[in-house]
């Protein structure tokens, strides 16, 4: 399969609708099944979540509404190492188009968050459009001022690689 390749590299919007929400939208030079499955394959998920110097712990994905993934990296800080934990259950599940789950950051166990995912394919170019919907404002704005949208935009870079590398396979 050939794609032509659009340079989008750091080009997800971020933006905060409402009190609650933190919509990302970005476009991929790739069909919606190849990201899906770089989207939810363990293997593949390691290829593009996280920071660069990620050190995986854990990447388990039980893909069935109800199921449970959790993702454990290892990182270095100026402290030393520590371990960075999220988790979640899947809600929704309409491959490769939608996938509903809730997202925990284990750091701040009460602040789980309903993440919304689609990937709307028209004439090669996909949009995946994500919101994360958290229960109250302080926790969206902590979400934010965790330097979310900077890590976002060297994952989301990584994971247009991902569904790329499987389409030349």
């Amino acid at each position: 399969m050939t794609i032509n390749r659009t340079n989008r590299k750091g080009s997800a919007v971020v933006t905060v609708p409402n009190d609650t929400d933190i919509v990302v939208t970005r476009r991929f030079d790739a069909p919606a099944a190849l990201l899906f499955k770089a989207y939810t394959t363990p293997e593949l998920v390691k290829r593009w979540w996280g920071f660069e110097g990620s050190q995986w712990v854990v990447c388990e994905i039980d893909l069935r509404v109800g199921g449970q993934w959790r993702f454990v990296t290892r990182e270095q800080t100026p402290d030393g190492e520590i371990e960075v934990g999220f988790h979640g259950e899947y809600r929704e599940i309409e491959a490769p188009h939608r996938l509903v789950s809730t997202e925990v950051f284990e750091g701040v166990p009460d602040a789980e968050a309903l993440d919304i995912v689609t990937f709307d394919e028209a004439g090669g170019v996909t949009t995946m459009t994500m919101t994360v919907r958290h229960s109250c404002r302080e926790h969206r704005d902590a979400h934010l001022a965790a330097g979310m949208e900077s890590g976002l935009q060297v994952s989301l870079d990584r994971l247009e690689d991902a569904a790329i590398g499987l389409a030349a396979a």
